[in-house]
């Protein structure tokens, strides 16, 4: 596994509102379409998305977002990688570094393919391949 953090991803209350204030108030930058369940604000290094909260729960498999009763932490941190196949290969190395596996690899409704582990301390890590491209330093391009 390459020592990298490819997007930190905050589960939110309100997308739109979550938008604004990163991509008007704090300036951001941005392409976000009309419509898209999902915001990447490209910064330098690593990028910065938001997804609505409940939705990013259900992709980690987690069962609630309620703060009182939830293990789930409202963000995760992604490592994506080149090829489907390092998806398993990351996913097999993390278990065998103690990780637990809560959402084995699998194709999934963004056309990609990921799976998550979480961490001794219960920090949700998603592994995933698709639909980015890389610099030559192994950050993603996002335009």
């Amino acid at each position: 596994m390459e020592p990298r953090i490819s997007i930190i991803t905050l589960g939110v209350k309100d997308l739109d509102a979550s938008c604004r204030f990163y991509k008007e108030g704090l300036g951001f930058p941005t392409n976000r379409a009309e419509n898209q369940n999902i915001v990447f604000f490209r910064t330098n290094g690593t990028c910065l998305a938001l997804y609505p909260l409940d939705k990013l729960a259900e992709d980690a498999k987690q069962e609630s977002t309620d703060a009182k009763t939830s293990s789930f932490k409202g963000f995760t941190l992604a490592h994506n990688v080149r090829t489907k196949e390092e998806v398993d290969q990351v996913l097999k190395l993390a278990k065998s570094a103690g990780a637990t596996i809560v959402k084995e690899a699998e194709k999934v409704f963004w056309g990609g393919y990921s799976g998550y582990f979480s961490d001794p301390d219960g920090y949700l890590w998603e592994v995933a391949f698709g639909a980015f491209d890389f610099h030559e330093d192994g950050s993603l391009k996002i335009d």
